[in-house]
C-alpha cells in the first residue's frame, strides 16, 4: 500500500517528466511550424506555433532538384545501416576479446585502444593518410571508413559491459559443455549484451546519419555519393551564395524569392525525420534487451 509521501512523490515525479519532455517536443514542433511558414512572414514576425501563412514553398524548393534528395537518402540509408553493422561486428570482436582475462597482450590493446580516445593525428594528417595511403578519396568508404575506424569509446563501453554484466560462471560453464570461443560470444555473451548492443547500434546510426563532415572533406568529385546532410549543407551554401550576390538577384527575380529561412527549417526536418520515426522503435527494442533476464533458473 502506498503511502502519502509515496503518492506526492510520484506526482512531482510525473510533473517533472512532463516538463521535461515539452521541452524536449517544443523545440521540434516549432521547428517543424517554421518549415511550413510563409518566409515572408516568417521574417516579419519571426518563429510562432502559429503562423501568419502557412506554406510548402520551401520543401518545393528543395525537391525540385530532382532525384538529388532521394538519391541522398539512400545513400544515407546504405551508409547506416553498412555502417552500423560493421561498427557492431568490430566492436563486438574487439571489445569481448579485450574482456577475457586469457588474452595475450590485453593490457596493451586495451592502452592502444584507450589511447584513441584521448589523442587524434589532427586533421591534415588523418586526411593525408586516408587520400595518400588508404586511397579512399571520393569513394564510398570515404565516408564509411573514418567514421568507422574512430569507435574506441564504443569498445570501452562494451568491453566493461563484458566485464561487469556478463557472469563469468556462465561462460565457464559453457566451455565445460564443450562451447567453443566463438559459441559461447554468439549463444551466451550476445544474447546477454542485447542492451549495450542496442545502445552502441543507435549510437553508430546516428553519427553516420548526422555525419557531413567526411563527405565534405573527401567527396571533391563524387556529388553522386552525396549523404542527406551533405546535400543539405550543400543546398545552404548554394542559397547562402544566391542571396548575397545582388548582382544575381538583381538578375533574375526569381533568385531574390529563395525562401532563405525557412528552407533551413525545412532541410532540418528533412534531416531528423527519418531519426524520429525509427527512434521509437529502437527504444522499444533498447528497453526488451534492458528487462531480459541475465541469468534464468
Amino acid at each position: 500500500m502506498r503511502t502519502r509521501e509515496d503518492r506526492i512523490f510520484q506526482t512531482i515525479g510525473h510533473i517533472v517528466m512532463i516538463i521535461l519532455s515539452l521541452f524536449a517536443l517544443l523545440p521540434m514542433i516549432l521547428l517543424f511550424m517554421s518549415s511550413i511558414t510563409d518566409d515572408g512572414a516568417l521574417v516579419r514576425n519571426g518563429y510562432s506555433f502559429f503562423p501568419e501563412k502557412f506554406s510548402l514553398y520551401a520543401y518545393e524548393y528543395v525537391f525540385k532538384t530532382g532525384n538529388a534528395v532521394p538519391h541522398a537518402y539512400y545513400i544515407s540509408v546504405v551508409l547506416t545501416v553498412v555502417g552500423v553493422t560493421l561498427a557492431l561486428v568490430v566492436t563486438t570482436l574487439i571489445a569481448y576479446g579485450l574482456s577475457r582475462p586469457g588474452l595475450p597482450g590485453r593490457g596493451l590493446i586495451t592502452f592502444y585502444v584507450f589511447f584513441t580516445m584521448l589523442f587524434n593525428g589532427g586533421l591534415v594528417p588523418t586526411y593525408i593518410n586516408y587520400t595518400n595511403v588508404f586511397q579512399i578519396k571520393n569513394s564510398f568508404a570515404a565516408i564509411l571508413i573514418p567514421g568507422l575506424v574512430t569507435n574506441g569509446f564504443y569498445i570501452m563501453l562494451m568491453k566493461s559491459y563484458f566485464t561487469a554484466s556478463v557472469p563469468d560462471e556462465i561462460l565457464e560453464a559453457a566451455k565445460i559443455d564443450g562451447a567453443g570461443e566463438w559459441q559461447t560470444l554468439l549463444r551466451i555473451a550476445l544474447p546477454l549484451a542485447k542492451p549495450i548492443v542496442t545502445t552502441i547500434g543507435l549510437f553508430a546510426g546516428i553519427g553516420y546519419w548526422n555525419d557531413w563532415q567526411n563527405g565534405y572533406i573527401y567527396l571533391t568529385k563524387r556529388t553522386d555519393l552525396y549523404s542527406i546532410q551533405n546535400l543539405l549543407n550543400r543546398m545552404i551554401q548554394n542559397i547562402q551564395y544566391l542571396s548575397q550576390n545582388t548582382k544575381l538577384a538583381n538578375a533574375d527575380v526569381g533568385l531574390s524569392a529563395i525562401p532563405t529561412v525557412s528552407i533551413r527549417m525545412s532541410m532540418a526536418v528533412l534531416g531528423i525525420l527519418p531519426i524520429v520515426i525509427i527512434y521509437p522503435f529502437i527504444q522499444k527494442n533498447f528497453i526488451k534487451g534492458i528487462t531480459l533476464g541475465g541469468v534464468k533458473g
